[in-house]
């Protein structure tokens, strides 16, 4: 939208001088806060459409939506078979007994609580929107392009395949960011080997096609927001990676659209806070791509072989639909003074060096291939990043049918 009609269509101010404001002071949503804003700008004002759902309420049967998996609770299979269920109806769930120790899951949130209520000098250091930094500040990714600013702010990390320098992380958080990292990068190849395996893949097949080659740690800081009712902390979205592994701290607010009953009719359920665990979520390219062959029985294969000596680019097998990214969006905080703190580790291909191919996976079902068999991560991603948050583009890779 240019300045012109983005004025004209929010009653004469300006829209774009307001956001290209807000960024210039570097301080993100904490510093209107700081500031002491009783009314948030209208940069941060959500149509009317995007809040109609905003009080969804909790309750026991909206609990169990979102299962629970004790990834050491049960015989292997029972775990396979409970992580399958989820991964194909809602695409999230929540895991307890997962390996991250809780004294490193409190000292992550506890190292992003010190950065952003920090030195305002010190996240003005690291805030850019530039993308050739590994480690940077910002409010809203995506904030010249969204229709509506969300009340966030957001320090993203860059840490795998090639981790950031020592001096490239802000002091709050440089003793315990790339060990946690370490720790969710664990749990998600656990999770992947999981999910192979309920594909009747061996264990290692996802992640031996480098679906957890590369981590982008967003760590998120929400804080108390005067007019809750008027804005989104995060807009509704899909996460456009592989995998998603989310720490969330005890205030709540993230919410997963589902479809309870089977019949069309979605509603926003809440995920609640469980003390030690840690949610799971399926991505885009999960649920277009799982796989590595055109059929599982070419591994091994001569003609595999022979294609991986000459580094020829392979199709990736996808889920063709089988498991769901699902969209999912957080309320904004309605606290008085406590600010809502989550990291997210991002998991997807070496985004700026993988050359593989990857398409859809059809053995064991008469489906017809429902997506491309030639998408390059790093074409998904710029497409994805392209449009904004809000955007989602599993349609534009799909196929007509």
């Amino acid at each position: 939208m240019s300045t012109k009609s983005a004025a004209a269509a929010t009653g004469g101010y300006d829209r774009q001088r307001e956001l290209q404001a807000f960024d210039d002071t570097k301080a993100g949503v904490k510093g209107l806060v700081d500031a002491g804003v009783t009314a948030i700008p209208a940069i941060f004002h959500h149509p009317p459409d995007a809040l109609a759902l905003n009080s969804a309420s909790s309750s026991d049967d909206d609990t169990a939506t979102i299962p629970v998996v004790d990834l050491s609770g049960a015989p292997r299979e029972e775990v396979v078979a409970r992580v399958k269920a989820a991964a194909e109806t809602v695409g999230f769930f929540q895991v307890v007994n997962h390996g991250v120790p809780a004294e490193l899951m409190d000292a992550m949130l506890a190292g992003i609580k010190r950065f952003n209520e920090g030195p305002a000098e010190a996240k003005r250091r690291v805030y850019t929107r530039d993308t050739v930094h590994k480690v940077r500040f910002s409010s809203n990714f995506d904030l010249f392009k969204s229709a509506a600013a969300s009340w966030r702010d957001t320090l993203f990390s860059e840490l795998a395949p090639v981790p950031p320098r020592p001096e490239e992380l802000p002091d709050a958080v440089r003793d315990v960011i790339l060990e946690y990292g370490e720790a969710a990068t664990k749990l998600a190849v656990r999770v992947l080997e999981l999910l192979s395996e309920s594909l009747g893949l061996p264990s290692d097949h996802l992640r031996e096609m480098g679906c957890a080659e590369g981590l982008n740690m967003v760590s998120h800081y929400y804080p108390p927001c005067p007019e809750p009712h008027l804005t989104l902390g995060t807009s509704s979205h899909t996460d456009a990676c592989f995998l998603t592994v989310l720490l969330q701290d005890g205030v709540g607010g993230l919410q997963v659209l589902v479809d309870r009953d089977g019949g069309g009719r979605r509603r926003w359920v809440d995920v609640p806070p469980l003390p030690g665990a840690l949610i799971v979520n399926i991505g885009d390219l999960l649920q277009v791509c799982v796989g590595s062959l055109s059929t599982t029985e070419e591994i091994g294969s001569e003609s595999y072989a022979r294609s991986m000596l000459l580094a020829l680019p392979v199709p990736q097998l996808v889920s063709n639909d089988r498991f769901r990214s699902v969209e999912h969006r957080v309320v904004a905080n309605s606290s008085r003074d406590t600010a809502r703190l989550s990291v997210a580790c991002f998991f997807n291909a070496d985004i700026k060096g993988s050359t593989r191919l990857y398409g859809p996976i059809t053995e064991g079902s008469d489906d017809p291939p429902l997506y491309r068999s030639d998408v390059t991560v790093q074409e998904f991603m710029a497409r994805a990043f392209s449009k904004g948050i809000q955007a989602r583009s599993l349609d534009y890779f799909r196929l007509e049918q």
